[in-house]
């Protein structure tokens, strides 16, 4: 087994997305990853096979355990004692409810490395919510931060980026105490939610106004102001300008050098303040001409900028067939599947390039075998 977590045992007791994504992650370095599944399976199978398991749960073995039962718990018990790390999603006191919390699993094994991933936390009014990646998105202020620049109604991100979000948190998370294990040789109790996770994911600009308590940011961009997406002729581009340099670049692109000097532009915090007015004045010019000529001088002008690329235009991007980033492999139950590798590339423990998810229970006889 290859990857720089090669020898690490996870046990994976988590469902739908920012559970299952973190333990994915861990399994694409190398970690065995086993999935532990009720019956009827994690929601996310669908009661099949469906893109969305397998893009959170690929690389991994799956064991059915009800663990309603005194057998299955026992089976439980003696992996954990295995284990390197548990990771669980259950609202707060499940898991201490059906026999795996923390003390009772630190009973068994001092070592291990114990994840609660939860919704907003353990404790507080909100507890008992069930919790979807909307309800973060609410709470957090993301979709304050996305509000319709016309009427001033909240939007959300129309992707699951609070669950894949916390995901990437619980797996840096765990790496850490994986390393702090051995150094020191100790396990502990890691506790995140995926609102801690957003909250602090927004902060260094989307929520950057509320940093100084003495006084707003005078350099924050006016939430009202239109995003970075700028209708051409012929398709959509984007385009920033944010030192000088590159504000100078582009007004010369643009042909309005008259914007170089101009009260309102002149330096970034002006540039910030008057976002909207600026943003409204450069997408009019950019709607005169064609994307290609536009990106062909922006680049010549070192003006960061990019066409915007439809799901499908994705696929054949040179930059993206560049770095092999899309592979290809069987996927029983659904055939030929796409997936995107391992962001992270280790040139002495390379991680697996993406394998298979598991069907529900494919494992069970053989982890069971594993156990005696």
């Amino acid at each position: 087994m290859s990857g720089p977590l090669a020898g690490v045992r996870v046990l994976d007791l988590t469902s739908v997305v920012s559970g299952p994504h973190a333990a994915m992650i861990l399994a694409d370095q190398g970690a065995d990853v086993i999935k532990v599944e009720s019956p009827e399976g994690d929601i996310m199978r669908r009661g099949s096979m469906t893109p969305g398991f397998v893009s959170s749960n690929r690389g991994k073995r799956s064991v059915v355990l009800d663990l309603k039962q005194p057998d299955a718990l026992a089976i439980l018990h003696r992996m954990i004692a295995q284990s390197d790390v548990l990771v669980q999603n259950f609202r707060p006191g499940v898991a201490d409810r059906l026999g795996f919390g923390e003390p009772a699993s630190r009973a068994l094994n001092p070592g291990l490395i114990y994840v609660s991933i939860s919704g907003v936390g353990e404790t507080g009014p909100y507890i008992r919510k069930r919790v979807y990646d909307p309800v973060i998105q609410a709470l957090s202020g993301l979709a304050d931060i996305q509000r319709d620049t016309e009427t001033g109604r909240p939007r959300m991100v129309r992707t699951l980026i609070a669950d894949k979000t916390t995901a990437l948190a619980a797996a840096q998370a765990i790496c850490a105490a994986l390393y702090n294990k051995a150094v020191r040789g100790e396990g502990q109790h890691i506790r995140l939610s995926m609102l801690d996770t957003m909250v602090a994911y927004l902060w260094p600009e989307g929520l950057g106004e509320l940093t100084s308590i003495d006084q707003p940011d005078p350099g924050a961009r006016s939430a009202a102001a239109p995003d970075l997406v700028f209708a051409t002729l012929d398709g959509y581009i984007t385009a920033g300008a944010l030192s000088d340099a590159e504000w100078r670049g582009m007004c010369a692109v643009l042909n309005r050098p008259e914007w170089i000097d101009d009260p309102r532009f002149r330096t970034g915090a002006g540039r910030s303040a008057n976002a909207a007015e600026r943003l409204t004045l450069v997408g009019a010019v950019f709607a005169t001409g064609r994307a290609a000529d536009w990106l062909t001088k922006l680049d010549a002008a070192q003006v960061p900028c990019a066409p915007v690329l439809t799901r499908q235009e994705l696929l054949s991007d040179p930059q993206i067939a560049a770095n092999g980033l899309i592979v290809e492999f069987d996927q029983p139950g659904l055939g030929r599947v796409r997936q995107a590798r391992p962001a992270a590339r280790f040139d002495r423990t390379p991680s697996h390039r993406p394998r298979p998810a598991p069907g529900l229970g494919e494992h069970t006889a053989a982890i069971l075998a594993e156990l005696g």
